[in-house]
């Protein structure tokens, strides 16, 4: 089964560490990074799609992605 998130946040360390996390537990980048201004809060936005290939499972609506 073949899993996708995709990762957002504020452009700051903690978004870098959750990609990073992401990274070590098994998810592997797909596709380019994106960038935006979100005009209510101020901030710039990131965000990134991770897939991760997960063997033996059958995708589930339930499931939390993030524990695969």
């Amino acid at each position: 089964m073949k899993l996708y998130r995709f990762l957002t946040g504020p452009d700051d360390a903690a978004f870098c560490h959750r990609v990073t996390a992401a990274l070590n537990a098994g998810w592997q980048l797909e596709g380019s990074p994106s960038y935006g201004f979100n005009a209510a809060t101020g901030l710039m936005q990131c965000g990134q799609a991770v897939t991760k290939t997960v063997e033996g499972k059958t995708y589930d609506p339930g499931m939390k992605l993030s524990e695969q």
